[in-house]
């Protein structure tokens, strides 16, 4: 798909690996609508948001249908088609795979409604919409956790394993016009996430892989630009995680 003049919409658009999306998007010709949802990030969206050559900031709470509604309604009037859409807005954090104390249904709750629901939410809005212009692309942030039991959390692993899965279930229900595939990052810096892990988690995360180095976002970014511009690939989740997982 030629990307020049489509327009993207990108969930944690205004966060540390989203904005590094967006650029690469900007880059490739879209028309980028940035996302954010927290009251701290919305100045700096909207700054970030001016500074591309066409871009616009948004609200939306992915929890709440409502919300994802009316900002699906808001990119469409702003920019009149809407063609791409990046579930990269996520939610973590960081408990020991043994504290189950610590491991609460409410945050088993909220982890699961935003990285999972808060997607399937993005995609049905989307869809039709895609579906006027004659299809569009649909790109996934998962994560190396969701292919082993492995990551910050049990529930964030669970949510990125299910996200992989989704991947692959809309790859068939939206064929053959719209194309759904993911990336999936191994340990990255630089985003609200990792500033909360644990110093030694952190150590471990760059030691365990082949090149020694956390991913780079700029290189997932361009993994998501590829997905998009394909158009013979679909359901399929990237790995970008500097050698751990070989699948």
């Amino acid at each position: 798909m030629d990307l020049n003049g489509k327009v993207a919409i990108v969930t944690g658009g205004a966060g540390g690996l989203g904005r590094r999306i967006c650029l690469a998007l900007d880059r490739a010709g879209c028309r980028v609508a940035v996302l954010h949802n927290r009251p701290d990030e919305e100045k700096g969206a909207i700054e970030f948001a001016a500074g591309l050559k066409d871009a616009k900031p948004f609200f939306v709470e992915l929890r709440d249908p409502a919300s994802v509604n009316a900002m699906v309604a808001s990119v469409h009037e702003a920019f009149g088609r809407v063609d791409i859409l990046v579930n990269d807005a996520a939610f973590n954090k960081f408990i020991a795979f043994d504290d189950l104390d610590s491991l609460t249904f409410e945050i088993w709750e909220k982890i699961l409604d935003i990285n999972l629901n808060g997607p399937m939410r993005c995609i049905k809005a989307v869809a039709p919409l895609m579906k006027q212009v004659g299809g569009g692309r649909i790109v996934n942030i998962s994560s190396t956790a969701g292919f082993g039991p492995s990551g910050s959390s049990i529930p964030y692993a669970t949510s990125k394993a299910g996200l992989n899965h989704l991947t692959k279930c809309f790859a068939v229900g939206l064929a053959p016009t719209i194309l759904v595939n993911g990336v999936a990052p191994g340990f990255i810096e630089g985003t609200h996430m990792t500033e909360q892990l644990d110093p030694e988690y952190v150590k471990v995360a760059k030691d365990i892989v082949a090149l020694k180095r956390a991913a780079d976002k700029d290189d997932i970014a361009k993994q998501v630009v590829v997905c998009c511009e394909t158009d013979s690939m679909t359901g399929q989740t990237v790995v970008v995680d500097g050698g751990r997982y070989f699948r």
